[in-house]
């Protein structure tokens, strides 16, 4: 029987529901959310049905992202006081469902998934990351899946064309033009999505288009060749890391589904 690993970006899980509670942050709305995530733990698990499963959950620290730029997710609301208290029950509540979690200090969850999904999709396992974050569209392959639990929808090659107008590969060229207003990640000013998804369709890759900026017309060229930096580093910013050393074994994350 081959590998089918399930892996939950814990925190966009656990986030995205605790928003759709109602009331005040407070333990109640916490505890509802915990509830809310379990089953939903338990509909993916069910779904999938993986062979081994892990909750990834971001660092409490600052990672290399905000080190290079302090704007890094500046504009994002403080997750609430009482849900980030929770975290530890979140975690324990998954335990019970036989999915443990996982972070380290200063490492994101994003690169941290990405690095778990490749040494996988590597020994052609099946990977299935649960989460509605765009910024994982560039792993998608033949082993990795990008899973939107709450649309009950696989993202695959034709749904990205369809929605971005460019193949997975070339995601976060898209992004280095256009940015990621979601992280905060600049990109060059007035290009948008649409133009950014032409350019690349047209053109090819980053360097190829910032080479050839001179020669795109308008004042779309002007701006791509004054803000090739700024193109490069939201490029960067976006690029998951897939080579980390995390130091765990596939073994502690296997699974048995629940009856």
């Amino acid at each position: 029987m081959g590998i089918t690993f399930l892996i939950v970006d814990g925190l966009n899980l656990v986030r995205r529901i605790y928003g759709a509670q109602p009331g005040d942050d407070g333990s109640e709305r916490v505890q509802s959310a915990i509830s809310t995530s379990v089953q939903s733990l338990r509909r993916s698990l069910k779904e999938v049905a993986p062979t081994h499963a892990v909750a990834v959950f971001d660092g409490a620290q600052p990672g290399w992202r905000h080190q290079r730029y302090p704007a890094y997710k500046a504009d994002r609301p403080p997750m609430p006081a009482s849900l980030k208290e929770g975290l530890s029950s979140i975690a324990d509540a998954f335990s019970e469902e036989g999915v443990s979690s996982l972070s380290f200090s200063e490492l994101e969850a994003d690169d941290v998934i990405a690095t778990l999904a490749g040494k996988v999709a590597l020994k052609n396992g099946r990977v299935v990351i649960l989460s509605t974050d765009k910024i994982f569209i560039q792993l998608l392959s033949d082993f990795i899946t990008v899973r939107d639990h709450f649309q009950k929808r696989d993202l695959d090659r034709a749904w990205v064309r369809q929605k971005y107008g460019v193949e997975p590969e070339r995601f976060v060229d898209l992004l280095a033009l256009a940015g990621d207003a979601t992280n905060n990640i600049p990109g060059v000013p007035s290009v948008g999505m649409k133009t950014a998804a032409r350019l690349v369709s047209e053109i090819g890759g980053l360097e190829t288009i910032l080479a050839l900026a001179h020669t795109i017309p308008g004042k779309t060229g002007e701006m791509i060749y004054r803000h090739s930096e700024e193109a490069r580093l939201a490029r960067d910013l976006a690029c998951l890391k897939t080579d980390l050393p995390l130091g765990v074994n596939l073994k502690s994350f296997r699974c048995s589904l629940r009856s």
